[in-house]
């Protein structure tokens, strides 16, 4: 199963939770294939909710108070907000700003350093972290098998009660992949349906000269790994993907992250120490410290002048989804334990 297919899949899935039950949510002819191995894990309408209800779930942490949903919200285009760095158990802080969660059918590597390289494994990673759900996934099946509601869900997707890791992980990335932003302002312009102002105009041309080559459309990332050229942290001292692969050519390069839902994901970059888009925009119109293997394009700053910037900010404006933002289809799945109540 690749793009077409997935496709019509997840427009089927989404068409009932829009109201007036027209989806908005589409995948554009021009984006590229899909990288998911959806013949491994077929996508199914029982399999996606399992897979919500999971995400939601704050018992799979070792406090009782952590769930997927806490460090990302769908409010905030599933990242976390008011703090740089994911909070977990405990009131426990971490060291990283928490990705937002979008279009992950197109990536290959999770996390800000590559260190997952399936979907299916993600949720291995913050399940067992000390500082996020200090739990494990032996732990979280128990509690899965010795929850009714869970036997019947799992049941449901797929025609066995008993809950595995497996089982379980699959059925969190069956959500996840749900998680399609393809309606901005931008991909409806795109579409025909829409039409830049001029601001917006001048900043898309300003973007492809200045910033296409690491955040490379329809998806806005190439979702390679280069260093941001950011001064390093003596706190946290993040050393990127070089603590994943030893090569010192990775030394302080992170997973280039998508430019789009920009206005809901703040604060920005890998340890979230920056709050608005201009912090973003002045940091690559600056010189940057030497020797942090920067790519060539970004050895220089970027030359922009004051009005040139409020049109690149005002183009990535056009990158807000906000039906993907305000999706029922990814809330909270009140109904169902509303429903369980009264049974």
């Amino acid at each position: 199963m690749r793009k077409s297919v997935f496709a019509v899949l997840i427009s089927a899935f989404l068409l009932a939770f829009h109201e007036g039950g027209e989806s908005t949510t589409y995948i554009p002819h021009d984006w590229p294939e899909t990288q998911y191995d959806f013949e491994n894990n077929p996508l199914t309408e029982e399999k996606i909710f399992l897979g919500r209800v999971l995400f939601y779930d704050p018992k799979f942490s070792r406090d009782g108070m952590i769930s997927c949903a806490s460090c990302h919200s769908p409010y905030n285009a599933f990242t976390h907000v008011d703090h740089a760095l994911s909070h977990g158990v405990f009131d426990s802080i971490g060291t990283r700003n928490s990705p937002a969660l979008m279009n992950l059918a197109w990536q290959a590597s999770f996390m800000w350093d590559g260190a997952i390289n399936h979907l299916d494994m993600q949720a291995l990673a913050p399940i067992s972290h000390p500082d996020e759900m200090a739990s494990s996934i032996s732990e979280v099946v128990d509690y899965l098998n010795q929850t009714d509601h869970y036997r019947s869900l799992y049941f449901q997707a797929f025609q066995d009660s008993a809950a595995t890791g497996e089982l379980t992980l699959k059925a969190l990335s069956q959500f996840m992949l749900t998680m399609v932003s393809s309606s901005s302002k931008y991909d409806q312009v795109k579409n025909d349906i829409a039409s830049f102002n001029l601001q917006e105009l001048a900043g898309y041309g300003l973007f492809k000269t200045h910033c296409n080559s690491c955040h490379q459309e329809p998806l806005f990332s190439t979702f390679k790994f280069a260093s941001n050229g950011l001064p390093v942290d003596t706190i946290l001292n993040d050393l990127g993907r070089f603590k994943i692969t030893n090569d010192s050519s990775h030394l302080y390069q992170f997973k280039i992250p998508s430019l789009r839902n920009l206005a809901y994901s703040f604060p920005y970059m890998h340890d979230g120490r920056f709050k608005s888009i201009t912090e973003i925009i002045n940091h690559y119109t600056t010189e940057k410290e030497a020797n942090l293997n920067l790519a060539p394009e970004l050895q220089k700053p970027v030359e922009l002048t004051a009005n040139e910037k409020i049109d690149l900010t005002a183009f990535l404006l056009t990158l807000t989804d906000s039906s993907f933002v305000f999706n029922k289809a990814f809330n909270y799945p009140r109904d169902f334990y509303l429903n369980l109540k009264k049974d």
